[in-house]
């Protein structure tokens, strides 16, 4: 299999042991193999990242106890998933030692069989990230460098903020996803250095804007939609100062009925612009979407700072290169393949996961923390040349994974339905102690009970709670003016009451200061809850795929406006073509590069 990589200079078409669809292997991704000394992968590059995301377990909680302490916990974890957890001030100590769960490695077993033994035995942490860090923050998971925050994941240096995800360097923010350098900002996806931006998507150095979509360096804009540098703004309409102010006192985001008109008159006007083919910025050779500040990154999803890089997705800011089928952290990283949350100084990394801080040459390793040279490990801190949390010398160690990575071959993993696994593949989902519907893998690849029982994966019904609703959903005030300080002794109803596809919580509380928020934004109570509301932005941004597509800058009968400048194109069809994550079927009407240009900015 080898031989074939390093042999191969053309394209060549493979089909996907999982999903049976062809998919294309390319000459560079040949070279980046070889590279790694890995073979051709045998999976999709879809059911690739699939497999990484059922791993990784970003917003559900369940009860736990830490085996160590006995306290009473939350973790990423259900209690009946067969991981010890300790809470992280446990892990993180000293006073423990992953060597002592080491076993001999054994040439009549498949080595990930080896491998998932040691994961079911060896103490994980309760929730990821780094506890220290975390000043008066509950319910974080992925998160460090935080001050009086709440529920936050995927989250680094923040301050008084709660109900985000993908937040950074933000301050007194609720309800966000993708949100960065920013302030007072309230239901706002992918928005960036904004200040008092609420109800927005793809806004990027605005203030005081409300219900806008791809505007920057806008200020007092309501309901707008691709502005640049404007002012006093409303549905895409200028007006005076004067006239602006008398005039937003109608389109205030103070009640819930109001906000759903206004988000309805701004689609209107939505689905009548052109959209830009992909959300990038200063970028050089790229393809997929969300991408900043990267070039030679391909096939990838809200990546930032990388180079030389394919089928990777979540990629945090600082550098990242030479890597593909990553997932999740990244940051002065280099040679990574077929890894999950792996980052901070870390090098020539495959398939592991949460493998951070100053590691390298590590293969099949899990929770390796400032490792280097180890093989099959689970829990590791500081340690070198170990395989199966078992200390060798370096030339014990150099002599006996050639051998194990050449068993992987002969002596592949098949899980249940006869899928095989060989040096180069990541970990099986059915191995994951994650069940597939608490996963990541389910927001971005939902499946039904039936389909992931019937391939072979974990399922866990959501646990029904004991609480009593004291305010059913028909009852939450509609209007600002309508917040009491009391309702922090309140259990809310979910309008959507667990009939949803949404992990939907059923019922919900608010804090203090969401309360405070709520008055000082002059915002009303949500009738949602914080998993349904998440799921409500998640809709809000493209999904994590491409499609081929020709720019419909006068296409036939997809026209809905008329261009504003003259085109290359003359008053001919625009002829580029590209990928994007903007769906055929879907309203938006997508242009090119040029054509965007020419209009937009």
């Amino acid at each position: 299999m080898e031989q074939e990589t390093n042999n191969t200079s053309a394209s060549s078409v493979r089909v996907c042991q999982n999903c049976k669809k062809d998919f294309i292997i390319e000459p560079d991704d040949f070279v980046f193999y070889k590279k790694m000394k890995v073979p051709a992968p045998t999976f999709c590059p879809e059911c690739r990242f699939q497999r990484r995301m059922a791993w990784r377990n970003e917003r559900s909680f369940f009860h736990n106890t830490c085996a160590k302490c006995g306290k009473k916990i939350i973790s990423v974890y259900p209690e009946d998933s067969g991981i010890t957890v300790y809470c992280r001030p446990c892990w993180w100590t000293d006073n423990w030692d992953g060597l002592e769960y080491g076993a001999d490695y054994d040439p009549s077993r498949p080595f990930l069989e080896q491998i998932s033994d040691l994961l079911y035995k060896v103490p994980l942490p309760d929730l990821f990230g780094l506890y220290t860090t975390l000043e008066n923050s509950d319910f974080i998971n992925m998160g460090g460098y935080l001050k009086n925050c709440y529920f936050l994941t995927m989250a680094d240096w923040n301050e008084n903020c709660s109900y985000g995800s993908n937040i950074f360097h933000t301050k007194d923010s609720y309800d966000a996803l993708m949100l960065n350098e920013s302030e007072l900002c309230y239901e706002a996806v992918n928005c960036r250095k904004c200040y008092k931006v609420v109800y927005s998507v793809d806004c990027d150095s605005c203030s005081d804007v409300s219900f806008s979509k791809n505007c920057i360096g806008c200020s007092n804009c309501i309901g707008c939609v691709n502005l640049r540098n404007k002012q006093y703004y409303i549905f895409n309409k200028p007006y005076s100062k004067e006239e602006y102010v008398s005039l937003a006192e109608n389109y205030q985001p103070s009640s819930r009925k109001n906000i759903e008109k206004i988000v309805a008159e701004v689609e209107l006007i939505d689905v009548k612009l052109p959209h830009k083919y992909m959300h990038e910025r200063l970028t050089n050779n790229v393809t997929g979407d969300y991408i900043y500040n990267s070039k030679n990154v391909h096939d990838s999803f809200m990546v930032q700072d990388m180079e030389n890089a394919r089928f990777c997705s979540l990629v945090l800011p600082g550098k990242t290169t030479d890597c593909y089928d990553h997932t999740h952290y990244g940051i002065n990283t280099e040679m990574l393949y077929e890894t999950l949350q792996v980052g901070n100084q870390a090098s020539k990394i495959i398939g592991s996961w949460f493998v951070i801080t100053d590691v390298e040459n590590v293969s099949y390793s899990m929770w390796g923390i400032g490792s280097k040279n180890i093989f099959g490990c689970v829990g590791l801190k500081k340690r070198e040349y170990c395989i199966l949390n078992k200390q060798y010398t370096k030339k014990e160690y150099e002599e006996l994974v050639p051998k194990i990575i050449a068993q992987m071959n002969v002596m592949p993993y098949v899980d249940k339905k006869q899928r095989v696994y060989k040096y180069g593949d990541f970990f099986p989902i059915e191995m994951s102690p994650i069940p597939y519907n608490f996963s990541s893998a389910n927001e971005v690849l939902p499946l039904t009970k039936v389909s992931v029982e019937k391939e072979g994966y974990k399922w866990k019904a959501s646990k029904k709670s004991n609480y009593k609703i004291t305010v059913s959903f028909d009852k939450i005030p509609d209007h600002t003016d309508e917040i009491y300080k009391d309702f922090v002794k309140e259990i809310f109803e979910c309008k959507h009451k667990g009939e949803c596809t949404d992990q939907c919580s059923t019922a919900f509380r608010v804090t203090q200061n969401e309360l405070d928020f709520y008055r000082q934004m002059k915002l009303p109570l949500p009738n949602l809850c914080p998993n349904c509301r998440h799921y409500r932005r998640v809709l809000q941004k493209n999904p994590f795929r491409l499609w081929h597509r020709q720019c419909m800058c006068l296409s036939a009968g997809r026209q809905a406006t008329k261009n504003t400048a003259k085109h290359f194109h003359g008053d001919n069809p625009c002829p580029n073509e590209f990928e994007t994550s903007y769906a055929p079927d879907r309203p938006e009407i997508v242009y090119c590069e040029q054509c965007y240009q020419q209009e937009v900015a």
